[in-house]
């Protein structure tokens, strides 16, 4: 069951989620390219889908034909706490 990323909790999906649905828990916006399967801030406009319309405002619900809700996920780890992982494997 998908979770949501800004709160973690689990989320129902039944079908699509449709732009104006929000996670029950904490009222944020599911249909969200933070939200979505396809979303990785490594990738060019910070999406695997290459068709896809750039999204300025990527916590926020927008219009995109090719979004689909991520499965869950192992909660986020913040950004300092991943470079410091990435800098003990370089350690001498």
């Amino acid at each position: 069951m998908p979770r949501c990323y800004f709160c973690r909790r689990e989320v129902a999906v039944s079908g699509r989620v449709m732009r104006k649905d929000a996670c029950p828990a904490c009222g944020r916006d599911l249909h969200a390219c933070v939200q979505c399967r396809f979303y990785d801030p490594g990738y060019h406009n910070k999406c695997r889908e290459p068709k896809a319309e750039m999204v300025r405002e990527r916590e926020r619900a927008n219009v995109c034909d090719y979004f689909e809700i991520a499965p869950d996920r192992p909660a986020g780890e913040d950004a300092a706490e991943a470079k410091r992982k990435l800098e003990a494997l370089f350690k001498k």
